[in-house]
């Protein structure tokens, strides 16, 4: 049974820091993608980072690169998004993903929702 669970989200000034984690439970086949995804009312979800579990390799969406940094700890299972320097336009609600099994590297760091059939139930971040 997969299961993911977010924590880490809240309020915060525009300039300031989150950290979001992501706590995975279940079997995760090796290369699999972890990812997070953020979606604002009445507008699409939105890829935002996204980790290939194997290699550590790391993607992010052009707006939160050099701001935020996504990590995995494979021994805890947990996915974390280190949030800086957020603005106002990162307010939404933050969801962490995994893909089913293993992703070429272009495809985890595509950040493309239809990859990642599992998901958290989100964490609401509002920057003011």
């Amino acid at each position: 049974h997969v299961q993911l669970v977010e924590s880490g989200g809240g309020s915060e000034q525009a300039g300031g820091s989150l950290r979001l984690s992501c706590a995975f439970s279940g079997y995760i086949s090796v290369g699999s993608c972890m990812a997070w995804f953020r979606q604002v009312p009445g507008q699409e979800r939105e890829g935002v980072a996204s980790i290939s579990t194997n290699e550590n390799s790391t993607y992010y969406t052009p707006s939160v690169k050099d701001r935020f940094t996504i990590s995995w700890d494979d021994a805890k299972k947990t996915a974390t998004l280190q949030m800086a320097t957020l603005k106002t336009e990162d307010t939404a609600m933050y969801y962490c993903a995994r893909s089913r099994g293993r992703l070429l590297p272009s495809t985890c760091g595509a950040l493309t929702s239809t990859w990642f059939p599992y998901w958290g139930q989100g964490t609401q971040v509002t920057v003011s």
